[in-house]
């Protein structure tokens, strides 16, 4: 019998755990750890436009860039952006135009509009060397993640993701100097083995997935910097299975959104850190109140009883985020499999495919 073929959305799942280690050969140094980038100098704010799976890669950035190096940082999309009237224009902002394609119709426009009106520095994050944003923007940063045919974003995802904390790492040590940042750099060194594990999760992923396919209300919420995960993981099952799932931060969620937990549901609760006693009590609340199934991506809590839980151990939270989102992407996989969705033509989405240079 052959081999059931493999989807593009799963072949790319699978293919992170050789671009990852390829990034960071890149843009660290093995002699001296030096990363390898150039960033303007003395930046003081940081404003990140994109549009889609990039924006949730860019409002992740914001919580990573003001807890590492202190600096300013705020995310927008690009169709916002463009209808802005004043748009930030203070001295030392960086504004980073993250786009796979590097075609991304709104982000270029944005970008082109910050070019045309002010004298700040811009700076691209994407997937193709030879693209407008590439050709547009001052400084550069290439995300190898190599041609991406499935209409789901995953590999060029936590590309940049890794991208974005490589910028977050080297402003600190603009700051403070190599020493500083020695640690998480160490941990990025062990992300491939993080990522394996979470492949090895398959699964328990599987039949997590039986359950939530034949669930009509999910709800995916999250804390803090876990919150853009949350908004991604919601992004890519709604793409691939077209099921209406929402995302919410947990403590927002409680303010009458809560309410729709009263149709049967399931509310699916991201962590890449310990649980605070604040979301232990709402999630207990929850549990108590309207009896969802009660799913956790991540390290759980003793207080917690949810009705699933997976996660890889970590030595930090930047480890725990790849570990979810692989987990979370392959969810999103099995979800639209078990409905019997062709994952890499989703009836209505198109995407720009490019290789990279």
């Amino acid at each position: 019998m052959f081999a059931k073929k493999q989807t593009n959305m799963e072949m790319e799942i699978v293919e992170q755990t050789k671009i990852i280690p390829y990034i960071l050969v890149r843009y660290i140094n093995p002699e001296n750890g030096e990363i390898k980038l150039n960033l303007p100098e003395n930046i003081r704010k940081i404003v990140l436009v994109a549009s889609g799976s990039s924006y949730h890669c860019a409002r992740f950035a914001v919580d990573l860039l003001e807890k590492f190096s202190g600096i300013e940082s705020r995310a927008i999309y690009s169709s916002e952006f463009l209808l802005k009237s004043v748009i930030p224009h203070d001295e030392n902002t960086l504004y980073i135009f993250i786009t796979q394609s590097g075609e991304t119709s709104d982000t270029i426009k944005a970008a082109e509009k910050v070019k045309s009106s002010t004298s700040l520095s811009t700076l691209c994050i994407t997937n193709n060397e030879k693209s407008t944003i590439w050709n547009l923007c001052d400084y550069k940063v290439a995300c190898f993640a190599g041609k991406e045919n499935g209409i789901a974003a995953t590999k060029s995802f936590t590309s940049q993701m890794l991208c974005l904390i490589l910028i977050s790492l080297k402003l600190v040590e603009n700051i403070h100097g190599q020493g500083a940042t020695k640690a998480y750099k160490d941990s990025l060194i062990h992300l491939p083995i993080i990522l394996e594990k979470a492949l090895a999760a398959r699964k328990k992923i599987k039949d997590l997935a039986k359950v939530l396919a034949k669930e009509k209300n999910i709800i995916i919420t999250a804390d803090g910097i876990s919150y853009s995960l949350a908004k991604e993981a919601a992004l890519k099952t709604k793409e691939t299975s077209y099921k209406n799932i929402s995302a919410a931060i947990l403590g927002e969620f409680m303010h009458g959104h809560v309410a729709v937990l009263n149709n049967k549901s399931a509310l699916l609760y991201i962590a890449v850190d310990k649980i605070s006693e604040r979301s232990i009590y709402n999630l207990n609340k929850i549990k108590s109140d309207y009896n969802p199934k009660l799913i956790i991506i991540g390290p759980s809590d003793t207080q917690l009883k949810p009705d699933w839980n997976i996660s890889i151990d970590c030595e930090n939270e930047i480890q725990q985020m790849f570990a979810d989102v692989l987990i979370c992407q392959q969810l999103a996989l099995e979800i639209a499999l078990k409905l019997r969705r062709n994952v890499d033509h989703p009836k209505g989405l198109h995407k720009i495919v490019t290789d990279n240079a």
